[in-house]
């Protein structure tokens, strides 16, 4: 998460709080009252809509009553506010500093929403957004950082990161020289065909991988009926159990 947080107060004008996200480069704010209590969030989102630039909402007289007149009032105040608090969205929701990741991925998607004020004993310390999560993925692989392990060991990392995966390649050879590993074999799927290359390039140590591996249909259209052409079938003499039946005659 982003510590030194960046906020604007409550009755602060909307001008001011666009200067202070333009300078700062952020395209969120946590709102706060006078006593530093958070009280709301504003974001980017929140100047789509606005009549300064026309993009207001404009309902007729059906559209308007089908949304109801606390809706109607409410984009009003949203679209034509001049202060904050005025179309900030209040009462945000916010995560504890000791949260879990994976619960924080959770909350982004099932809320729709990409930044989460971050809270310790009902205080502000921090902000985490998506771009926090780009961060910490790029920290690890800076360039210049050392690789560990010999080429036998990443031979048997690169096979037990694929041995135990439902889309592993058939008949896969592994070899590394290096640090450069050579995969070969066979692959059902273009997505399995990505995910093998992926395993293989996130094991610590390997400097690139070279791609043999070989898209194949399953089972091969040659062993669908045991292999080879369709042949004509050579034509067998007859026998007496062969001939046709015929009625019984009548007796006269």
């Amino acid at each position: 998460m982003s510590r030194n947080v960046i906020t604007i107060d409550a009755d602060a004008s909307v001008i001011d709080a666009i200067k202070t996200m333009l300078s700062h480069h952020i395209s969120g704010l946590p709102v706060v009252d006078r006593d530093g209590t958070l009280v709301g969030i504003l974001s980017d989102g929140d100047f789509i809509r606005r009549v300064e630039v026309g993009t207001e909402k404009r309902r007729g007289r059906w559209l308007a009553m089908l949304a109801g007149t606390n809706q109607v009032a409410l984009d009003f105040a949203r679209q034509h506010g001049r202060k904050v608090r005025q179309i900030m969205s209040p009462k945000p929701i916010t995560v504890e500093e000791d949260i879990p990741l994976e619960q924080v991925v959770q909350l982004m998607e099932s809320h729709g929403v990409t930044r989460f004020p971050v809270m310790r004993d009902k205080k502000l310390v921090g902000m985490v957004t998506r771009t926090d999560f780009m961060t910490a993925i790029a920290n690890p692989r800076l360039e210049g950082l050392p690789s560990s392990g010999d080429d036998d060991q990443i031979r048997t990392s690169v096979i037990a990161a694929l041995a135990h995966a439902p889309w592993r390649p058939a008949a896969l050879n592994v070899s590394v020289h290096d640090g450069i590993v050579s995969m070969r074999g066979s692959i059902r799927s273009d997505n399995a065909h990505k995910a093998a290359i992926v395993a293989a390039e996130n094991i610590d140590g390997v400097k690139r991988v070279e791609d043999q591996l070989v898209k194949i249909t399953y089972p091969p259209p040659e062993e669908d009926y045991g292999g080879g052409d369709f042949v004509s079938l050579e034509v067998e003499p007859s026998t007496e159990d062969d001939q046709p039946l015929y009625a019984c005659e009548r007796p006269r």
